[in-house]
């Protein structure tokens, strides 16, 4: 099943770092890396900071290997790692399936998006 992995990072070389990784690796299809404004509890304190989302284009079957190698380069000692299922162009979805697979696993894939 396609989907997104969110994730945020602190900064943009971390979140750089991370992204190269889950492409290199065929994790992700692509990554988008944007700033966003976040507040959010943090050790008993209400925190505000600028951070790094990414939206880690991916499958389901990818999360797992996706959160090691995320924890494994993160400078967070608690990352924001969540896999949200996606819907839409039948012919992306099948892009973003085919790279996601692995390195090695770029087979035919059937994807059941609405589009077509």
């Amino acid at each position: 099943m396609p989907g997104i992995v969110y994730i945020t990072a602190k900064e943009m070389k971390n979140a750089s770092t991370i992204a190269k990784a889950l492409v290199s690796k065929g994790l992700a299809a692509c990554v988008n890396m944007f700033p966003v404004s976040s507040v959010y509890r943090w050790e008993g304190e209400n925190v505000e900071e600028s951070e790094i989302a990414m939206f880690v284009k991916t499958r389901s079957e990818s999360f797992a290997e996706i959160c090691e190698v995320v924890k494994a380069l993160h400078t967070y000692d608690l990352p924001a790692i969540e896999f949200w299922e996606i819907d839409g162009d039948r012919d992306y979805l099948q892009w973003v399936l085919e790279n996601s697979a692995g390195k090695n696993a770029y087979k035919t894939l059937r994807v059941t998006g609405t589009n077509k």
